[in-house]
This record gives structure tokens, sequence and C-alpha cells, in this order.
């Protein structure tokens, strides 16, 4: 029986059954057992010789285990989540490592984002498989920061690192973490990059990150707020893609990793589009036929706090929407560190992709992604602000809006790390808004599923010299009930990549592609789709202050009056890949 078919038994089994709160390892809230060994705080050096904090977790005192790292920046092991961990490997069988990264909580050294976790991650490894304790094989698991690490490491092929499993992380730390679609993603990194983690511990102090981060000019944001941070300021004085972020881009770096990995997303997840960007990826270009098979993709109708509850936003997904995580991860982490050919559950017929279709709230089984059957289809925007699949006539076709960046649309809902802002909301409070253009379908008379990457493809010109257009898919339920599904973003100054911006001449007319990353969604019949175009998303994205000025140094704006071209000439569209 081949991997492929047997492995993913397990996995895809596993995510249909229902676990409330699966991710927070509920199970796990018991002592541990009396025989396993605890060392604290354990001084490991890294090649510079700056030691690290490392907790040690053996399931007894003698003997050889197979070793779950976890590298943290979050907490210094002893919150309960982390002990968590630390209980779910012991009573399986495993060694746990815990580690608090460079520069945070106990560990020596200077803190700075991300690129110390490439060197860091590949001592750790090394020096797990030095030790009396450990067999040689190592895994790493985790979400977001805790995920990030585990591709970092594995850029060195370290051989002792067999298997991972990231959740929700970014890989393409320019395109996802700080600038899609070429706009500042403000919210995020104000609120993670200055608030949480400036210093060396987390940090809380009293900042409205929603509505109290409009400064300007943002290169002195931090300061407003009673902060020095250096790599925010990186960021920010990094805004095009160029040699910063180059180390930083995991897609290109697919041929320097050879590990297997479950890569687990979600619809509503931040960092949605380098789940599926490293499952491709890898699958297509990484290191060796092992790690190229195998890459395991997993997305559910979750946000960046994935697994937690069924319910998210204006929606509930049902309790089809959890899975039992902890089992998940011990099936794959057993067939690869302990040879496991059976795991509970087994199916030898399953596939390697497996995704949550939402609308019909149902978990189905895929061999690929994009699905190969998926059928693309062209929805074109009319003047009269339908939309439909019949192309535009007409030789002119305009719909105009203002957009202020003194006054932007705020926003509600989407793919965003904020908890009380992301997921599927009802778009009503945003109906009485001018600079917004829905375009709208007929109800739908059978059902329908979009399963795939959207994109749209818009014509406009502008008074500015740099702007944003932004597009946003909604289902429109029969009651009138709008929920967004996903959005996207183009800077113009992007329009023809992110490494030299080119600003646009005023009132030209030009072509934008809005990479809207990817989403799931099986209509009913009744059910509408609209788009709304529109130029901003605050405070999620930066403000275009519509002067064509250098990003973060001005406070001056303007507002840009923005056209959008519908014609046979300027066929503006979006593209959904539809399901046969």
């Amino acid at each position: 029986m081949k991997f492929r078919d047997l492995m993913f038994g397990a996995l895809l089994a596993l995510a249909g059954t229902s676990l409330t709160q699966a991710q927070s390892f509920k199970e796990f809230n018991e002592g541990f057992p009396e025989t396993v060994q605890k060392m604290y705080h354990v001084p490991v050096a890294m090649g510079d010789g700056v030691k690290l904090a490392t907790d040690i977790y053996l399931p007894d005192k003698t003997g050889k285990y197979p070793t779950l790292l976890i590298r943290d920046m979050y907490t210094n092991g002893s919150a309960a989540s982390r002990q968590k961990y630390a209980k779910f490997a012991t009573s399986n069988g495993y060694a746990l490592v815990f580690q608090s990264v460079r520069g945070r909580y106990d560990s020596e050294g200077k803190w700075y984002p991300y690129f110390q976790e490439i060197n860091d991650g590949d001592d750790t490894l090394s020096w797990i498989a030095e030790q009396s304790w450990s067999d040689g094989k190592v895994g790493m698991f985790g979400s977001s920061y805790l995920a990030s690490v585990q591709w970092l490491a594995a850029i060195n092929k370290n051989p002792a690192l067999v298997a991972i499993a990231p959740a929700v992380s970014p890989g393409n730390y320019y395109r996802d973490v700080a600038y899609p679609g070429g706009a500042f993603s403000l919210l995020s990194r104000a609120s993670w990059g200055i608030g949480l983690v400036g210093s060396r511990t987390n940090m809380s102090f009293p900042v409205d990150w929603v509505s109290g981060i409009n400064h300007l000019p943002i290169e002195t944001l931090a300061q407003s707020v009673g902060f020095n941070v250096q790599h925010f300021q990186d960021w920010i004085a990094h805004p095009s893609y160029d040699d910063y972020w180059k180390p930083l881009n995991l897609e290109d770096r697919a041929t320097e990793m050879d590990v297997p990995a479950i890569n687990i997303g979600g619809w509503f997840d931040v960092f949605l589009r380098s789940t599926i960007g490293s499952y491709t990826t890898m699958t297509e270009q990484s290191a060796s036929s092992t790690s190229r098979n195998g890459q395991r993709l997993i997305i559910g109708p979750w946000p960046h706090g994935w697994n937690q509850s069924s319910k998210l936003g204006d929606v509930d997904f049902g309790e089809n929407a959890l899975i039992d995580a902890p089992a998940m991860l011990l099936d794959w982490f057993d067939y690869w560190m302990k040879g496991s050919t059976k795991p509970k559950g087994l199916k030898a017929d399953e596939a390697p992709v497996r995704i949550f279709i939402m609308g019909e709230n149902v978990w189905r089984d895929e061999q690929e992604w994009p699905l190969a059957r998926t059928d693309y289809r062209p929805f074109y925007f009319h003047d009269n602000q339908t939309l439909s699949e019949k192309s535009p006539a007409k030789k002119t076709g305009t719909l105009k809006y203002d957009y202020d960046p003194a006054d932007p649309v705020p926003t509600l809902g989407g793919n965003i790390m904020m908890p009380k802002l992301r997921g599927p909301y009802d778009q009503k409070p945003l109906d009485d808004r001018e600079d917004i253009l829905r375009f709208v379908t007929e109800p739908f008379t059978e059902a329908t599923e979009f399963t795939g990457p959207i994109s749209a493809e818009i014509y406009a010109s502008s008074s500015a010299p740099d702007t944003d257009f932004m597009a946003k898919l909604i289902v429109v339920k029969p009651d009138g009930t709008a929920f967004n599904l996903v959005d996207g973003v183009i800077r113009a100054r992007y329009r023809e990549g992110f490494e030299k911006p080119k600003l646009i001449e005023p009132g030209k007319v030009y072509k934008y592609e809005i990479d809207m990353w990817a989403t799931s969604y099986k209509l009913s019949p009744g059910d509408r789709i609209r788009v709304d175009i529109t130029s901003s998303n605050y405070p999620r994205l930066a403000r275009n202050l519509n002067t064509g000025a250098e990003f973060a140094k001005t406070s001056e704006m303007q507002v840009a009056h923005q056209t959008l071209h519908m014609s046979k000439e300027y066929p503006s569209k979006i593209v959904l890949p539809i399901i046969p």
C-alpha cells in the first residue's frame, strides 16, 4: 500500500469527526504521568553561542524517543496551552522539546521576527538529534508563528527533521504578512508587530489597535503610541518586494526543503494564500519524491484561530466544521516517526486534499489543488450594476465613485487576525456608503458550487497618480443577508509587479488583476452572488493617500475620482471556479 493512500485515510477520516475546540487539546488537562521527566530552562547554545531557554519532557528517564519540537515566541512554556502539548506528546511515547525563540522571555539574544529562525531552528534540530534520550527523529507542529518556524527550520534540510504540521502559516512574508496586493497590512502589523511582540515578552498596553491607529505619517505611528520597534520600522521601509523580503519567500525556496507536511489552513485565515502556496510549491518543487508525495492539505471554515468554533462572524457552519486535531497529528507523526502503517480510522482509497465546502457544510476529499475538473467562468460587470456571464456589448460603459482617504470604507469581516472583525459578516452596515460599487447576479436556479482560486480583472481610471482597487465576493441569501466570502486588493503602482512601483497617469484606463486568493462555497437555489468594488478596507489595510508620495512618509492626502469601465473594449469581470 502506497503512503499517499495510507496516510490520507487517517487524515481524512479524522478530519470529518467533530470535537469542540479540539485545537485547544482539552483532553490533556490532567497532570503528567508519574514517569515523565521534566527539565526546565536548559540553556541550549546556538551556532553563535547565544543560549536559548529550552524545556525538555521525556516519557521516562530511560530509553530513546522520537521528539516533537515546538519553538515559541508567545509564552515561556509555562502556559496551560503549552503544557497540554507536552502531555499530548509524552502520553503518546514522544519526548517534547519546548524552546523560547531568540530574544524572547528567558532566551538570550536580540529579538527580531522570522529571519533568525532559519539557523536557530537548524541548530536546535541538530542538538536534539545528539542527545542521549533522542532516537534522532524530530517532528514539529504548531500554529501561526509556531508554524513559521517549522518552514524556516526546514530550509537547511536537516536530516533530523522528518515531518512537520504547520497550521495557518505564512509562506510569502511580503505578499501575505506585510503587503497583500502591495497594500500595507496595517491592523495586523501594528497590533502584532508593535503592540504584542514589540519587546521580549507579550505586551498589552491600553492601545486601541482598531480605531486608534489612524496616525499619519505611518513612519511615526509606533512613536505616536509610545513605542520604538525596529522590525516595524523595517517593514514600512520596504514597501516593495526587494532583497529584505526575498529570504522569507518560502514559496521560492521549496527546492531547499525536504520534509513531508500537513498544510492546515482556513478559508478565512489571513495566511490562506500561503497555506495553499506551500502545498502546491512543495508538491511540485521540494527536494525529494518523499517530500513531494508527502504534502497534505486541509482547509476548514476557520479563521486564524483554527478549529475552535463552528460559528464564525455571522455564520454557523455546523458541528462538522471541527476536527479531532490531536488524533490527526498523532497519526501523522506515528507514521513518519514510529513506522506505524495502520492508523486508527484508516481508509486506503482516500486523497491528499481535504476541504470543507461552505454552504453545504461538508468535508470532501480531492486528488489535487486546484481541482482538475474546475470550469473557470467569467462573470462580467455591467453599468446597470448587474453581474452575469454575458459579456458587455456596449462600446462604452462606466460607473464612478469618489474615494476619500479621510473617510475610508471600514473593515467588516474577511481574512484577518483581529477576532472581532474576521470571518463572514452581513455587509448591511455598509449599504449606505456611496464609495462602493455593487454588482449582483440574478438568483441561481440550481445549487452551484465554486471551489478554487478567485480573481478579478477590472479596467479602471483614476484622477490620482496612485490609488487602490479592491474586490469583495459576497453571497446574498433570499432574505437579503449578504455575507462576505473572500476579497482582494491591488495597489495601482504595483499593477505590473511588486518589485518596481510605477505610478499611473491620471485619467488613463489600466487593467488591474486582483488576486482574491480562494474559497469554497455551494450556493442554494435562490442565492445570488455580489461583487463590491471600492478603494479602501480600513484599518485592515493602510489607506492609499492618492498622492503618489513614497509610502509612510507623508500625511498629505487627496480625494481620488475613480471610474470603473465595463464595455466591449474593457470587459471588467470576476472569474469563478465552478465545479460541475
